[in-house]
């Protein structure tokens, strides 16, 4: 919150934590997307072994580390070693978030249901997804850093789009291979 000075403009004060702000509404969608995808995965496990809690312990690292990222990018949004940095923990957590989804594919009997290969298929394209469009994000620091935000701020809406139409691809073909 802008601590006013007296004969300072609220709006003036507004545009001066914009970065912050912006940066918070990145994170926020991100984290969300992290949470939306992890819920889905437990929500299909039936048992929880020593493994699979490091390997998820793992993963919170990365995620939690997303608030002090985005202050970081908040307060240096148009600088490269920011932007690297933002991506860099992403990318972890996007790789851990990967390796929890091959470790319950290695070890089905954790699961309530176990998917088959179209699921696993549209599981590998949508944890790809993120990976491709961070990684860009990181390349484009240098010469384009507005873009490299916006390229942050756009995956959350670019997930869950191409999650929603995988899946709807993945049920249609699912139901038109059903012989009943």
């Amino acid at each position: 919150v802008p601590d006013l000075s007296p004969g300072v403009k609220l709006a003036d004060a507004l545009e001066e934590v914009r970065p912050t702000f912006v940066a918070f509404v990145i994170s926020f969608l991100i984290v969300g997307m992290y949470w939306v995808w992890h819920r889905g995965v437990f929500a299909n496990v039936r048992y929880v072994d020593l493994n699979l809690i490091w390997i998820n312990l793992l993963f919170l690292l990365p995620v939690s580390m997303v608030p002090f990222v985005a202050s970081v990018l908040g307060e240096y949004s148009s600088d490269p070693a920011a932007l690297r940095l933002y991506g860099l923990v992403l990318i972890v957590a996007t790789l851990i978030r990967t390796w929890i989804d091959l470790y319950l594919d290695s070890h089905p009997g954790l699961l309530w249901t176990v998917a088959n290969k179209q699921q696993r298929r549209v599981s590998r394209i949508a944890a790809a997804s993120p990976l491709v469009v961070y990684i860009v994000a990181m390349l484009l620091a240098d010469v384009a850093p507005g873009l490299s935000l916006f390229l942050f701020f756009a995956m959350p809406g670019i997930y869950f789009a191409l999650v929603t139409f995988l899946d709807t691809g993945s049920r249609t073909k699912a139901a038109s291979e059903d012989p009943s």
